[in-house]
C-alpha cells in the first residue's frame, strides 16, 4: 500500500514541477529561450535539451536497459543552436511524457527491482528519487532565468511577494 502511495506522490510532485516549467516557457519568446545570463553558459533552451535528453535516456525501456542509453549524446545537449521555440516545447513535452508514462506503468512490486544508470545499480525507488532531485533542480534554473528575463513583468508562480498573509487566510478558511 505505501508503495502505491509513493508512486502516486511522485507523479503528483513531478506534475507540479512540470507545471512550473510550462508556465515559464509559455511566458517567453524564442529569442528569450536562448538568452544566457552573464557568466552562465546555459540558456533555457540548453537546459530543456538536457532535461529532455536525460528523461528520454533514463525512462525509455526503464526496467530493462541501462538508463544511460548509447544513443544519447549528453555533450550535444549543452551546445547552443537555433532550436525554435516550438521544437523546445516539443522536446520538453516528449521528455516529460516518456518519464510520466514510465512511472505510471510501474507496479508497487517494481520499486524493489534493480535498474542501472551508467552501470551503477539502483533500486527503482532510488532511481525515482534521483530524478526527483535532478529534474526540479533544472526546473528551478528555468524559472530563475525566466524571472531574470521578465523582471517586473514576471508573473509569480507561487505566493506573490507581500501576499503571504492573505494567501494563508484564504487557505486556512477552506474546509478540509
Amino acid at each position: 500500500m505505501i508503495e502505491q502511495i509513493f508512486l502516486d506522490s511522485v507523479l503528483k510532485r513531478f506534475a507540479y514541477y512540470k507545471s512550473l516549467g510550462d508556465k515559464t516557457l509559455a511566458e517567453l519568446t524564442g529569442e528569450q529561450l536562448h538568452w544566457q545570463p552573464e557568466g552562465e553558459p546555459n540558456s533555457i533552451c540548453l537546459i530543456v535539451k538536457h532535461v529532455s535528453g536525460n528523461m528520454l535516456s533514463r525512462w525509455t525501456d526503464f526496467l530493462h536497459s541501462d538508463g544511460e542509453k548509447p544513443w544519447r549524446n549528453r555533450d550535444v545537449e549543452f551546445e547552443e543552436d537555433k532550436t525554435s521555440a516550438e521544437e523546445i516545447i516539443r522536446l520538453w513535452e516528449t521528455g516529460w511524457k516518456c518519464m510520466m508514462d514510465a512511472i505510471s506503468a510501474l507496479q508497487p512490486d517494481d520499486l524493489e527491482k534493480t535498474v542501472y544508470i551508467r552501470s551503477e545499480p539502483h533500486i527503482v525507488l532510488d532511481a525515482i528519487n534521483r530524478q526527483l532531485s535532478h529534474i526540479p533542480y533544472h526546473v528551478g534554473q528555468i524559472v530563475y532565468i525566466g524571472k531574470m528575463i521578465k523582471k517586473a513583468d514576471w508573473k509569480s508562480l507561487s505566493i506573490p511577494k507581500g501576499q503571504s498573509q492573505a494567501f494563508n487566510q484564504d487557505m486556512f478558511g477552506k474546509k478540509q
